[in-house]
């Protein structure tokens, strides 16, 4: 059997979901594209898109956790590529006060979001 999976979202919990909702618009113009909320209050998700691909990102807010998330020495991460001048783009990311790490020699940088989840920033034209 063969199976031909495609990719449909990636979930991450954040604290504030207001702030998560504002954060991924200002730093990379992703939208809300859909939510799905608990009628107890309990959860909310909210899918985030691109407007380009269907690949949309889930942000879940879980109500009873409130203590920050510990994500411990996962480095799994995000990958977004921008188009437009990325010199530029790297320095509006370091004007919001987000970029975490840059690596000259390999040409990337990463970005970091309120619950520090890193995001993975490259170039459009660049393979």
């Amino acid at each position: 059997m063969e199976i031909k999976a495609r990719f449909d979202h990636f979930n991450i919990n954040v604290s504030n979901l207001q702030r998560s909702i504002e954060f991924y618009d200002r730093a990379l113009g992703l939208k809300e594209v859909g939510r799905k909320e608990a009628e107890d209050g309990s959860f909310s998700l909210v899918y985030l898109g691109d407007g380009q691909t269907g690949f949309r990102l889930e942000l879940t807010w879980l109500r009873d956790h409130t203590q920050p998330y510990e994500l411990g020495e996962n480095e799994s991460h995000l990958c977004v590529r921008v188009p437009g001048d990325y010199e530029a783009i790297r320095a509006y990311h370091k004007q919001m006060g987000c970029v975490c790490f840059e690596n000259h020699e390999m040409g990337l940088y990463f970005i970091s979001d309120p619950d520090d989840y890193w995001i993975e920033v490259l170039p459009l034209d660049r393979l």
